[in-house]
């Protein structure tokens, strides 16, 4: 501090009269003094649960390169034992729609109105419980609602897993992702090409504009081995293109007449529908000149 107006007088300050500058960053308020709020959400706590969501989204990638999808063959419309099923996540809505009062003429009820109710209380959950206690036992019922969604899902889940299982075997069906799998293992072993195998479905047709061709359309035939006589191999029902490499004519006529495997006698059936044993004959020879080319 200067006295007086001496040049050479030594000026001493006292303080500090700069004006601080301010930091634009706001200082986080302490919330040490509150359980269970020790930070903010945003940007602390949220980064936090976006850390870990990519260690997750890492380890699905490395899981999803490592094991290869389960393929099963193309896609067949003509396949009746095939039974359709959803991923494990939605089980339990596939399920859910079997029952007869979310399907049929409920089955607005059953795609909109129940998962429509069910997530939109998801959604409002944070609105509608508002409490300050966080230990699910002193929160009855949001925890009520949470438990209760919990097993009607597992509940819903097995029982629709569980019900496939009997359907696959009391229909002894094999899943067609295994059954690729297990045939590919197998060409594998023999030193065979894993791909699949040209089949009949490539061969052509012999003689497609013999009136026996009509005669097919007209038969018993038609309904299962397909007007194009590539028959439902995902069915075990096989092709007829080719076949004449396998069966003779006379063959053909006893298949017709007395049935093979789990094919029942077509004959009664097709004479019932108004063909002779003319068309049948003819048809048995049309069908013994299909051969591969």
């Amino acid at each position: 501090m200067a006295h007086g107006h001496k040049n050479d007088e030594k000026i001493v300050y006292v303080g500090d009269s700069r004006v601080r500058a301010k930091s634009s960053r706001p200082v986080p308020p302490d919330y040490s003094a509150y359980p269970g709020k020790s930070e903010v959400f945003i940007p602390n706590f949220l980064l936090k649960e976006w850390m870990v969501a990519v260690v997750v989204l890492v380890g699905i990638l490395v899981l999803t390169m490592s094991e290869a999808a389960p393929l099963g063959y193309p896609a067949d419309p003509t396949n009746t034992e095939f039974i359709p099923m959803p991923d494990w996540y939605f089980l339990f809505m596939y399920q859910l729609l079997k029952y007869p009062y979310t399907s049929e003429q409920y089955v607005v009820l059953g795609t909109l109105g129940v998962p429509g109710i069910a997530f939109g209380a998801l959604l409002l959950a944070p609105f509608l419980d508002t409490g300050k206690e966080r230990r699910f036992y002193r929160r009855p019922i949001a925890s009520s609602l949470m438990f209760l969604s919990l097993i009607a899902v597992t509940y819903l889940t097995v029982v629709s897993w569980t019900h496939y299982q009997h359907e696959l075997k009391e229909k002894n069906i094999i899943p067609e992702h295994i059954k690729r799998e297990e045939e590919m293992h197998a060409a594998k072993g023999k030193g065979e090409s894993p791909a699949p195998k040209k089949s009949n479905q490539q061969v052509a047709i012999v003689a497609e504009d013999d009136p026996a061709m009509e005669i097919y359309k007209k038969s018993t035939c038609v309904s299962c081995h397909g007007g194009d006589l590539k028959g439902m191999p995902t069915a075990k029902i096989p092709a007829l293109r080719g076949v004449g490499d396998k069966h003779s004519k006379d063959e053909i006529l006893n298949i017709i007449h007395n049935g093979i495997g789990q094919m029942q006698p077509q004959y009664d059936v097709n004479i019932a529908q108004g063909l002779t044993d003319a068309d049948l004959d003819a048809l048995a020879d049309w069908l013994s000149r299909q051969k591969k080319q």
